[in-house]
């Protein structure tokens, strides 16, 4: 098992055993991550530049962490008090930073194929911290990871991703990942927010929130991503989700027993999933977090090395 690419732009491009090389990378990482001197020299004398367009916290300061526990010299740059703010061209901005002998860049960009376009003009090597609607491919990865952590195995097992997954780039990415290795994944959402022609991720598609929970082994809740609705009002009220799509302790209880409750953050509580499910014996959202900078010092070290 390997990766040769100097890219990661999505899942949907990986092998079933290209994702569990990427796993089993992470283990390694995850190990070093428990000592108490978190320290490598991997990436020491490396520039990596965390390109991001869109805001963020979790997946940035995870790459910022990976990044300089590697010994590489990690970059944090924004978009809001750069050039881009004055007309500059996204492909100009990465050449800029480029010739500065950057190696790495991890790219979050509100435009779905951003990654792949700044991919196929930079030499440097290109990590898809998110793009539009399209892949957020280390989040997939760490999700993985958490799973199989917990259950130790991904054949047979059932995955159930609900919310709002028209414009979730994390549902694409798992469903993608998930299919390989597997999982069987089941949606649900609002009509509004499922997509339009949803039979292409080839998943069981649930009528209610009690169908979509029955016997499932891992609730992935998704967060309600108002910024990427244009406006539109897809649910009355916080209030009036959460009785129909949102997760609360009896709802739980719907599932296999000892479930893992996921959630990429930030969570509205009260809204998606309730306090004292988030707060939960069963949630693994914290564990997310933990496992997500293991995933990204893997994926980091991993295109270093493909870099020669």
């Amino acid at each position: 098992m390997s990766y040769k690419h100097k890219d990661l732009l999505g899942t949907r491009e990986l092998s079933r055993d290209e994702i569990l090389f990427f796993l089993d990378s992470a283990k390694e990482f995850k190990n070093l991550n428990n000592q108490s001197i978190k320290k490598s020299d991997n990436l020491r004398g490396k520039t990596v530049i965390n390109a991001f367009f869109e805001n963020s916290t979790r997946t940035r300061i995870s790459f910022e962490t990976a990044a300089k526990r590697l010994g590489a010299d990690a970059i944090n740059f924004s978009a809001a008090q750069s050039s881009t703010k004055k007309g500059e061209t996204l492909i100009d901005t990465i050449r800029n930073m480029e010739a500065m002998k950057t190696d790495i860049f991890v790219v979050r960009h509100e435009c779905s194929g951003s990654a792949e376009f700044i991919a196929k003009n930079t030499d440097a090597s290109i990590v898809n911290g998110g793009d539009g609607l399209n892949e957020h491919p280390t989040q997939a990865l760490l999700d993985l990871f958490t799973i199989r952590e917990n259950k130790g195995k991904f054949e047979g097992l059932n995955v159930a991703i609900i919310g709002d997954i028209e414009h979730s780039r994390v549902a694409r990415s798992n469903i993608w990942a998930m299919h390989k290795l597997g999982i069987n994944v089941r949606l649900f959402a609002p009509p509004m927010m499922m997509p339009h022609r949803v039979e292409v991720f080839e998943c069981e598609v649930a009528k209610t929130m009690e169908e979509a929970l029955d016997g499932v082994d891992v609730i992935m809740m998704l967060r309600i991503q108002l910024e990427r609705q244009g406006g539109a009002v897809a649910f009355p009220s916080g209030r009036e989700y959460s009785k129909f799509f949102g997760l609360n302790k009896n709802r739980v209880k719907l599932a296999n027993p000892n479930p893992l409750i996921f959630h990429p953050g930030p969570i509205n509580r009260g809204v998606e999933i309730n306090s004292d499910v988030a707060d939960g014996e069963h949630s693994f959202v914290l564990n997310q977090v933990e496992n997500g900078v293991a995933v990204r010092m893997a994926v980091l070290d991993i295109l270093n090395k493909n870099r020669g």
